[in-house]
């Protein structure tokens, strides 16, 4: 079994935690999201999952296959990443969308660097910006909820368009998640739930997701001049919830030093809020996580402990 194992400055981290048992608990803290989008939005949401999961599955032995690798499709991480990238698409996408997303994300972002802990980007997120910048409008196409409706603006979307308040659902539909949206990102009370789980279990700490959350919870206080209902509005809705604890904190793409991980939470809340409020789209987390993924091996090297002594 692969022990998960961080080589870079110091500190270094040695856990007893395989690869198979980091997964299967990430995947079981997401699988109540997905379960209420199947249950949100109908069986089609289920067949997005499915699709975008085993197509995941396929690309990976597919790959490791070519490469003459051993076949580890058991380790759960392409199931991981084909269930984060249904969860991040609308129920309303053509069946081809999470094929090609999928494909994307395992065969080009994950294996063709090297495979499992390689990726220097989220590859779910990846995936994601790839198929919103060259299918736009079968991304931004949403369902509404209630069955007799065709198409429904995201929460975000309502706001961005400045469009009738009594459009707006309460917050207590955004926190259970009644509400329209990508399949897996619309219930934050359940995604708060796998979030504790994934703590408990040690997989993540509170760190990233808390200060990234936190950061655009304070500035969109700021902007709105301490507006508390559209502060929770912008927390409880769009993609920021599941991507702070599931996306955010991806360890190959996420940066390993303490100070490293403050600033790199931090980047991602000013982005997010800067995209929100001031940007062409609703939604900034996707394009924040990725960007600071990116940023996230200069931040290590400018952030590493300083080394008192050394070998005589």
């Amino acid at each position: 079994m692969e022990n998960r194992l961080t080589v870079s400055s110091s500190p270094h981290i040695r856990s007893s935690e395989t690869t198979q048992s980091i997964m299967r608990d990430v995947t079981i803290a997401l699988a109540p999201a997905a379960a209420f989008g199947v249950y949100n939005f109908g069986l089609r949401a289920l067949l997005i999952l499915v699709i975008s999961v085993v197509t995941a599955m396929l690309t990976e032995a597919l790959c490791q296959k070519i490469r003459k690798q051993p076949i580890t499709v058991n380790d759960f991480s392409a199931v991981v990443t084909g269930l984060l990238l249904g969860m991040n698409l609308p129920v309303s996408v053509p069946i081809w969308i999470p094929i090609v997303g999928s494909f994307f994300a395992i065969a080009i972002v994950k294996q063709a660097f090297g495979g499992l802990g390689h990726n220097f980007i989220n590859p779910a997120l990846a995936a994601r910006a790839l198929l919103v910048a060259s299918w736009p409008v079968q991304m931004t196409t949403w369902t509404a909820v209630k069955p007799d409706a065709q198409t429904s603006a995201t929460v975000l979307g309502i706001l961005k368009e400045g469009l009738d308040p009594s459009f707006m659902p309460s917050l207590k539909d955004m926190l259970l998640g009644s509400i329209g949206g990508c399949i897996g990102e619309t219930s934050a009370i359940l995604l708060l739930l796998g979030g504790i789980y994934l703590i408990y279990r040690g997989v993540i700490t509170i760190k990233i997701p808390g200060i990234y959350i936190g950061t655009v919870a304070i500035l969109t206080l700021l902007i709105t001049g301490f507006d508390v209902q559209l502060t929770m509005i912008h927390i409880l809705s769009g993609g920021l919830i599941l991507g702070a604890f599931f996306m955010a904190t991806d360890y190959a793409s996420s940066p390993i030093t303490p100070k490293g991980q403050i600033i790199y939470a931090v980047g991602m809340g000013l982005l997010t809020t800067i995209i929100r409020f001031y940007g062409g789209y609703p939604e900034g987390v996707s394009y924040s996580i990725l960007l600071m993924n990116v940023a996230a091996p200069l931040i290590d090297k400018y952030s590493k402990p300083r080394v008192f002594g050394g070998a005589k």
